[in-house]
């Protein structure tokens, strides 16, 4: 029953969101353009449910660059142009992947999807239990990475310091979840944008977020 509730509350909320949030696409594209000439859309090659892989839309945020690694866990900040540094804050980035919840490849929360290149690490050992529900535009593991993990640029200072409760946050996700709990998530992901737009820091998400991580 959950399921099913789960997949007819993220179709009508990706349906309602892409409505809502038109007037930002519409802003959003004009900047792109402005900023950097290219395609709208970046399409990552990612896996999900049943480790299936998909293509997952997102807003184009850095310069285009052939040939590209995409395995790296951190991005590019040289590449990023800065309408695309703007978007990564508030996660304006992340709306197109609305579509992708109405085609049913992603939900509004669950883990997030892997990069092809980065399954033997978000999907390996424990982890391999997140491929059992629909990965998600917003989760625990999302939260931690926004509000915490976006602080490192260097690959190996993130591995060390966000990358472990990042895993561990996934696998709470699994074990405890509820359609409340999606619900909460959302709320929180809200409460986590606007603390970010006002330049402040949550730190009783950031203390939550670690308690959930040491359950697991």
């Amino acid at each position: 029953m959950y399921r099913i509730c789960k997949r007819i509350f993220d179709f009508v909320c990706a349906l309602i969101g892409i409505i809502g949030t038109s007037p930002v696409w519409i802003v959003t594209i004009i900047m792109i353009e402005l900023s950097d000439r290219g395609p709208l859309f970046y399409f990552a090659n990612r896996v999900g449910e049943r480790n299936e892989k998909f293509k997952m839309w997102k807003f184009r945020s850095m310069r285009v660059a052939r040939g590209a690694n995409e395995a790296s866990l951190r991005p590019d900040q040289d590449r990023i142009f800065w309408w695309g540094k703007v978007m990564r804050r508030l996660k304006i980035d992340e709306l197109p992947q609305l579509l992708n919840i109405l085609n049913g490849t992603m939900s509004i929360v669950g883990p997030r999807p892997a990069a092809v290149d980065q399954v033997d690490i978000t999907r390996g050992g424990e982890n391999a239990i997140c491929a059992s529900v629909p990965c998600g535009l917003t989760s625990q593991s999302s939260l931690w990475d926004y509000i915490y993990g976006d602080q490192f640029e260097e690959e190996a200072e993130y591995n060390e310091k966000v990358l472990p409760i990042r895993l561990k946050l996934d696998v709470y996700y699994v074990r405890h979840a509820s359609f409340f709990g999606d619900v909460k998530l959302i709320i929180w992901t809200v409460v986590a944008i606007l603390y970010t737009a006002c330049g402040k820091y949550p730190q009783w998400m950031h203390e939550k977020l670690v308690a959930y991580s040491e359950t697991v």
